[in-house]
């Protein structure tokens, strides 16, 4: 049968594939509950059966707050099925982006994972006049459980009804309205129609080369389109989906299930790879010579075998020695990794790929549902330090200013409520205005070489990209993060937030003591190594590029503190706010 809306992947996948116990699953009490596509049916039967009986009409917003499991699949599908809309939130957001998404979204009902999460919110619920319910998937004395709808479903079954409801959703009608979470401003209610997913996920299909007897690993948020849309395509492609219990356990989880395939964003990457860094420098003897010479191979690591034999033979020799260990830290597979959401360094997708982790990096947004352009695994498919080459049936083109304009059957129908804002998005011709800047590669594959609204002008009218030259100096070890400040001033100026995993690491080698964060960042000793590190990055920059003064920050940037997004973005605005006087002092 032909997928056409998203709850047609049930049947599909049914049709398909061979009866497997372990569609779904995911981590209750420490164990493995894994779900068959006829549990899995049913139990997205019952919940559907619910909505018909509370009432739910094609078109209502239901609202879901929860961590990755597999009860997220069940509402999703079940939602669907009725002609609802399904409008996920993320459970790290605000309480004044809870308060708005509810109402601006007009959410009927609300599901949410568990108690943690119900108390940042139970307060503000009496205030969104339109909710008529919230359940949970735990246990809770003033809200009903998920179970409860599921036996409301059981007693009022209406096969009939469903069958109609489910025949009256149209490929064009909309899924999902996706809450972008911004750096300024409301969060933007992208609406995503049927098509627009499946689209994506048919067309990303031939990228991992696995049969149905895969298992993918997931972790990032459902309710971002990326992990969204790769879960989907995991359905298609009959793969068994494990959901991670937190970032925390990944690599545990990833031990325990062993996957072929894992999406993540470059943040996880760059903690595997300080991790591998601390666990060398433990390390004694040849066991520790062996390990950074391993290393040192994987950051010059070339594609087909650009670097010649003698590179490939002892490429062969470091895999039995050391970049098999690595691999078995991870599950034990050679591991293929979708990345998105930010920009990949380089030197992990060299160091990785080397080891027989393949890391594929890929880009495109919210709008796009998402993805734009990727790299693959196809004779000459992947390029470092690029996102590959575009999606069949997704054009691009680049305007005069450099801007990426994208046109195809991904692009959304529009911002919810907001026709003037879509209007400006999309322009009469089609074309979807991403914001990013970049250029098409010989080969044909896409790089991002900034954002156009980032851009700004020093006191001598020369305009300065910040990512690039952000992305540029976070390839040293010693940088976890970075923001490029500098308008109308006479040069370029730079936050940084040094990787204190490293630090430390490089502290113990050099036989510094570690105290805590903030002295060390004051020590002369490391503000020298610093500026080394900035005067080997400067080098790679035009002079109006280059960072004249720079100051390192105490603590990491993180969603909680308010300087990055969900999504891992800089919030430029917050940290121009926040860091007002430390940014003055860079130009006295």
């Amino acid at each position: 049968m032909e997928v056409t809306r998203i709850f047609d992947l049930l049947p599909y996948h049914e049709a398909a594939f061979k009866p497997k116990p372990d569609v779904v699953a995911s981590k209750e009490n420490g164990e493995w509950v894994k779900y068959s596509i006829r549990q899995y049916r049913e139990i997205v039967d019952n919940i559907s059966f619910g909505f018909l009986a509370m009432g739910v009409q094609p078109g209502d917003k239901i609202a879901q707050i929860s961590s990755n499991r597999a009860e997220w699949n069940f509402v999703d599908m079940a939602i669907l099925q009725v002609g609802a809309v399904h409008v996920p939130i993320y459970a790290t957001i605000s309480e004044s982006d809870y308060k708005y998404i509810l109402n601006h979204a007009e959410v009927k009902y609300v599901f949410i994972s568990g108690q943690e999460l119900l108390r940042k919110i139970q307060h503000i619920l009496p205030e969104i006049a339109h909710i008529n319910g919230v359940f949970t998937y735990k246990a809770h004395d003033e809200h009903k459980h998920l179970n409860d709808l599921i036996e409301l479903g059981k007693q009022n079954t209406n096969t009939s009804l469903l069958d109609a409801r489910k025949a009256s959703v149209m490929p064009e009608d909309v899924a999902t309205i996706i809450y972008t979470s911004g750096t300024t401003g409301n969060p933007k209610g992208v609406m995503l129609t049927h098509n627009n997913i499946i689209s994506n996920f048919k067309v990303c299909a031939y990228i991992p080369p696995f049969g149905e007897e895969a298992k993918a690993v997931s972790y990032l948020p459902l309710c971002h389109v990326y992990e969204r849309m790769l879960n989907y395509l995991y359905h298609y492609l009959g793969f068994s989906i494990y959901y991670a219990e937190n970032l925390g356990t990944i690599t545990d989880n990833m031990k325990e299930v062993q996957p072929d395939i894992l999406s993540t964003v470059p943040r996880l990457l760059e903690k595997i790879y300080d991790k591998l860094f601390s666990t060398g420098h433990k390390l004694t003897g040849a066991k520790r010579w062996f390990f950074f010479w391993a290393m040192h191979l994987a950051l010059r690591y070339e594609l087909d075998g650009a670097n010649g034999w003698f590179y490939e033979l002892k490429r062969k020799l470091y895999d039995k020695l050391v970049y098999s260990k690595w691999r078995a830290a991870l599950g034990g597979k050679h591991l293929l990794v979708v990345s998105g959401g930010a920009a990949l360094q380089p030197r992990l997708a060299r160091m990785f790929t080397c080891a027989g982790i393949n890391v594929l990096e890929g880009y495109g947004l919210t709008e796009t549902s998402p993805v734009i352009a990727v790299n693959d695994l196809t004779e000459n498919g992947t390029k470092f330090a690029t996102v590959g080459r575009l999606l069949k049936g997704v054009e691009v083109k680049i305007a005069e200013d450099g801007e990426i304009l994208c046109k195809g059957p991904n692009v959304m129908k529009g911002y919810y409520k907001e026709p003037e804002m879509t209007a400006s998005a999309i322009d009469s011709d089609g074309w979807f205005h991403t914001g990013d800047l970049g250029r098409f590669e010989p080969e044909g594959h896409l790089k991002i070489t900034g954002r156009k609204k980032e851009l700004f002008k020093t006191s001598f009218g020369k305009y300065i990209s910040p990512q690039p030259i952000e992305d540029t100096f976070k390839e040293s070890l010693f940088i976890d993060q970075m923001v490029v400040v500098g308008e109308h001033q006479k040069f370029a100026g730079a936050l940084i937030v040094p990787d204190f995993i490293f630090l430390r690491s490089y502290c113990t080698v050099k036989e510094i003591p570690y105290t805590t964060n903030a002295e060390m960042i004051n020590l002369p000793r490391i503000r020298k190594r610093f500026q080394t590190e900035v005067n080997k990055y400067n080098k790679c920059l035009g002079d109006t590029e280059k960072i004249k003064s720079w100051d390192l920050m105490d603590t990491e940037w993180t969603f909680d503190t308010g300087e990055i997004t969900p999504t891992m973005k800089l919030k430029r605005n917050v940290i121009a706010q926040k860091y007002e006087d430390k940014i003055a002092k860079l130009f006295v």
